[in-house]
């Protein structure tokens, strides 16, 4: 079995065992997913959430658990703004407190039984939590993507997936452009040669001469005459990570760490130029977002499926040849590992010390 972060002997054992620091805002779920009178378990690093919506339209979010006999909160139903655990009818409000009890209190007083809550928000169309210090969360702002907000947005139809893997490994992948032979049959890169590797105390930035979007068809509807496509810039930008292709094609990604080997992540990718394809006419801005959700669906989600396959299987070699050398070549990476490593470190230490 792979070492825990304290038995962990080097960097990548290290890198593979570490968490992230919860003291930042993570995607969790999409908007739409929790209707009023709903509620979804989401997890953060082995902790139970259950977000719920009340007739209110509010969402809360807090720890899924009755103080009672432990059920899930998720397993019972809204009532009103309270979520009501399925066992003894216990009713929580969105402060996590019991606000009713149904049956009988045996000659005692109300008691004052409550969970932990955690701050909740909306943007991009998916929800955020804070899963760390609440009184950290309005220091840590959830990242301004300009592009997606206000009246002259960009059309983004985010993807996600839950892939059995590290958070890690993916972050590795989706910034190491090393493994343009994974994606031979759709090239979304080719050739390229890392020229930029810039580490800060919460950033590491990279970019690569390379040839972006050279897929058969999706090559069709990069605009040329409008980008350069021969060069990428990203950024691991603790704890997510984006990329930029001179200004007009754009990503953010958003791990959810879920547990040691199970990560939800969430894929917005945003374009401001993109054409008809055989055409040099720019597709309308009204069109962009049918135009991407059939992207999704036919080129970017079996792209994406392709790095699944690779992080699940490297999780899966990683569980057995932990204590293997690594023959890693590309800097980048190395980078990133220590980031993780040193951001989980930083909160370790953390909880051993009191705040002011």
């Amino acid at each position: 079995m792979p070492p825990t972060f304290e038995k962990a002997r080097n960097r990548h054992q290290k890198a593979r065992a570490a968490g992230l620091s919860p003291d930042y805002w993570y995607a969790v779920e999409y908007d739409r997913a929790v209707g009023a009178g709903q509620s979804v378990e989401t997890r953060f690093w082995n902790t139970s959430i259950a977000l719920f919506r009340g007739e209110d339209g509010r969402l809360r979010a807090i720890e899924n658990r009755c103080a009672h006999r432990q059920l899930k909160l998720t397993l019972g139903e809204v009532d009103g703004c309270d979520l009501v655990c399925s066992y003894h009818g216990w009713a929580y409000d969105g402060d996590g407190r019991v606000a009713r009890i149904p049956h009988e209190l045996f000659g005692r007083p109300m008691p004052s039984f409550r969970v932990r809550t955690f701050p909740v928000a909306v943007r991009y169309g998916l929800i955020w939590i804070f899963p760390g210090d609440p009184r950290l969360a309005r220091e840590r702002t959830i990242p301004d993507i300009p592009e997606l907000e206000g009246p002259r947005r960009w059309a983004c139809v985010p993807l996600d997936f839950t892939w059995r893997a590290h958070h890690s490994m993916i972050i590795d992948n989706v910034s190491d452009f090393t493994h343009a032979y994974l994606h031979r049959k759709y090239k979304p890169f080719e050739d390229s040669r890392l020229i930029r590797c810039e580490a800060g105390e919460s950033r590491v930035f990279v970019a690569y001469d390379t040839k972006v979007g050279g897929g058969r068809i999706s090559g069709l509807f990069v605009d040329r005459a409008r980008v350069n496509t021969n060069s990428i810039d990203l950024c691991y930008e603790y704890p997510y990570q984006w990329s930029s292709t001179d200004g007009k094609i754009k990503h953010w990604c958003f791990v959810l760490p879920m547990d040691e080997q199970t990560t939800r992540v969430f894929f917005l990718f945003y374009f401001d130029a993109l054409k008809i394809p055989l055409t040099p006419w720019r597709i309308p801005r009204w069109l962009m977002a049918p135009v991407l959700r059939i992207s999704n669906r036919v080129l970017i989600r079996p792209l994406l499926e392709q790095d699944g396959f690779a992080v699940q299987s490297e999780q899966e070699a990683y569980s057995r040849h932990f204590d293997s050398p690594i023959g890693e070549l590309n800097p980048a990476v190395v980078q990133f590992q220590e980031l993780t490593i040193r951001k989980w470190e930083e909160h370790l230490i953390s909880q051993t010390t009191p705040r002011a």
